[in-house]
């Protein structure tokens, strides 16, 4: 069953124009998350899709395989979509988010087997524990609330759960179970259902939280939630630069001691 990843990148962003070919360490950014992607053992393809001949011909120049899409797209899932239907031999697509520089390929392989085992299965994505009070308080990080199999319940940028009996801060697990999971913006589709999702229209939760991965849910669609240690680094800002570079830069190993004379 062949199973592609595909890496969405446009040039318009709205707080980082440009961002997919900024420099970090000597490559541009999307460079990075193609590299991670190759390491991935279940993938066939690994593809840059974008509208943008600068990313197009800077991609082309470090070996990637590219797709030109059209540039009326609202959403990367479009995008997406626009590419599955030029790989009919393809069963699963994952979606790689392009500002993902630190991209675990063992996450990108569990996503895939997970899609391979379960036929029935039409999407997956991922979350993990958060670490600190204020990491979760934070509307612009995307918690899920999951039900016991691991099938996500709910997406909002609200605290949730709330926990009525105590302080709402805690993030001490119940029965195990992490009280707050940060969801991590990968995704795996079916390719079939990959392009039902993108003909549903804007739903009401959707359109109030702007979590597009909402749409599925009202549809009644299910969606695996795989649980991780690590949340990754997006680079929004031009300040998430310096932390990219610290997070990719080669670790020194420390120097041995000096032996007496």
């Amino acid at each position: 069953m062949s199973t592609v990843a595909i890496i969405p990148a446009r040039w318009g962003s709205t707080r980082f124009p440009g961002k997919a070919l900024h420099p970090i360490l000597g490559k541009p950014l999307i460079q990075h998350v193609w590299e991670r992607c190759l390491r991935a053992k279940s993938l066939s393809q690994v593809i840059i899709a974008t509208d943008d001949m600068r990313i197009a011909e800077a991609a082309f120049d470090f070996g990637a395989e590219v797709a030109l899409t059209s540039p009326k797209h609202p959403s990367g899932t479009d995008r997406l979509a626009e590419v599955a239907k030029h790989l009919p031999g393809v069963r699963h697509i994952i979606n790689v988010q392009g500002d993902e520089p630190a991209i675990d390929a063992r996450l990108i392989d569990r996503i895939a087997r997970t899609l391979q085992k379960d036929p029935q299965l039409k999407m997956v994505t991922a979350a993990c524990p958060f670490e600190n009070a204020a990491d979760a308080a934070n509307p612009n990080n995307v918690k899920v609330v999951t039900a016991l199999d691991g099938h996500a319940l709910y997406f909002s940028r609200c605290q949730v759960p709330h926990n009525r009996d105590g302080s709402n801060e805690s993030l001490r697990p119940t029965k195990g179970k992490p009280a707050y999971l940060w969801h991590i913006g990968i995704y795996g589709y079916r390719r079939d259902f990959l392009t039902t999702f993108v003909r549903w229209k804007p739903t009401p939760l959707e359109s109030m939280e702007k979590l597009e991965q909402l749409r599925a849910l009202e549809h009644g669609a299910t969606i695996q939630v795989l649980t991780t240690t690590r949340h990754g680094l997006g680079v929004d800002t031009p300040e998430d630069v310096s932390l990219a570079e610290a997070a990719l830069a080669p670790k020194r190993k420390p120097a041995a001691p000096r032996k007496r004379s």
